[in-house]
């Protein structure tokens, strides 16, 4: 069931989370998996087998491209030789969800704040966010060892409202994984679920308890009431 008639009212902020919500890194992150299978002579794999698991990061790819996890003796191994390969070509192939560039000229004319919150770690944040304009306007980057805490822990959603001089009661938090609804309602925000991000085949996004749920991007303002201190 999903819920585009809901309105949040009195929102000052909206975060996001990264990959799979504003950017879809996706291809990117597969070429990275995809190099290394290259290098040990094994063929390559399509994009559709990598994309389901490109918002777990080293752990999802790395599973999807050598069956490992990471209680495998070379999972660390392998996963630093994911990040360097990763971490040349960040910006190659990642394009920008349809409808988010309007969306954030739309926020920056109204004056209202918002800011990313995601798990990716600020070693691959930081560059890739500094690299594209998209991100001149958030007020906020939080990423997964901004602080001690990771989502599905509310406090990289907290830290990113206090960033924003914002009430974590007045912020919406948008996101395409479950934890990131967990996270969401744990720092007492109301929550959208994203279901155009890297959902896998199993994943039922109505399962999550999220506030609202969207199939674009251009589905997002309606339910947004902002408050006239926004």
């Amino acid at each position: 069931m999903t819920h585009q008639r809901a309105r949040f009212a009195d929102v000052q902020a909206v975060l996001f989370d990264l990959d799979g919500t504003l950017i879809d890194s996706a291809p990117d992150l597969a070429a990275a998996a995809d190099a290394m299978r290259l290098k040990r002579g094994l063929p390559s794999l399509p994009l559709a087998q990598y994309r389901p698991m490109a918002g777990a990061g080293a752990r999802g790819l790395l599973g999807v491209a050598f069956g490992m996890t990471p209680e495998h003796a070379d999972y660390n191994t392998l996963r630093e030789e994911f990040f360097c390969i990763y971490e040349r070509h960040l910006t190659q192939r990642t394009q920008v969800f349809d409808g988010v560039p309007e969306l954030l000229a739309r926020f920056a004319f109204q004056g209202v704040k918002w800011g990313v919150v995601t798990n990716k770690s600020e070693r691959f944040t930081l560059p890739l966010t500094a690299s594209m304009t998209l991100f001149a306007s958030a007020g906020a980057i939080v990423s997964g060892d901004t602080t001690p805490y990771a989502k599905p822990h509310p406090e990289p959603l907290l830290e990113a409202a206090r960033r924003l001089g914002v009430d974590a009661s007045r912020c919406v938090y948008v996101g395409d994984d479950e934890r990131d609804i967990v996270a969401g309602q744990a720092a007492g925000m109301a929550t959208v679920a994203v279901t155009y991000g890297y959902l896998g085949a199993q994943a039922d996004a109505s399962e999550w308890g999220a506030n609202a749920t969207i199939h674009c991007v251009n589905e997002l303002l309606p339910l947004l009431q902002f408050s006239k201190l926004a």
